[in-house]
């Protein structure tokens, strides 16, 4: 199953909150997978202090707070800690992505708009990995320019 297709499978009850209040800029902000933040640290395993797979992870999607990832205990990663620029936090630099699956930067997304079908085709036939590529979890096309 794709990460954005429409079919959801529940494997356990997770009774945490789906969103969350970003400890730096006070707004609430959806729940991402563990996987995800660990697959974007730049040095996962000097993080153990701020990772687990038990705490529930954030993402904080705002251009204008340093924060990407926070967790409950309002432990935060910022932006220096990635091994990639954030497209959604970083909108003014080209060379952020705009698609992690297929390696689209903005500077391409906003210069052929032939990409943004290619990458909606893409995800109708479950070619995407957002879930684990895209920082925030999430399928990219709401955001792409």
């Amino acid at each position: 199953m794709s990460c954005c297709s429409s079919t959801e499978v529940t494997i356990k009850e997770d009774t945490s909150p789906k969103r969350y209040i970003c400890p730096k800029n006070g707004k609430e902000y959806l729940q991402v997978p563990f996987s995800t933040v660990l697959q974007h640290l730049k040095k996962p395993w000097d993080q153990d202090s701020l990772l687990s797979n038990e705490k529930k992870h954030y993402f904080c999607s705002d251009p204008d707070c340093e924060v990407v990832y926070f967790d409950e205990n309002n432990s935060i990663i910022k932006k220096t800690d990635l091994r990639t620029l954030v497209g959604i936090k970083e909108p003014q630099n080209d060379d952020a992505m705009a698609c992690y699956c297929f390696d689209i930067t903005l500077a391409e997304a906003k210069s052929d708009s032939s990409l943004k079908k290619y990458v909606i085709n893409q995800t109708k036939n479950n070619f995407c990995s957002c879930e684990s590529r895209n920082p925030s979890g999430r399928c990219c096309l709401k955001d792409f320019p």
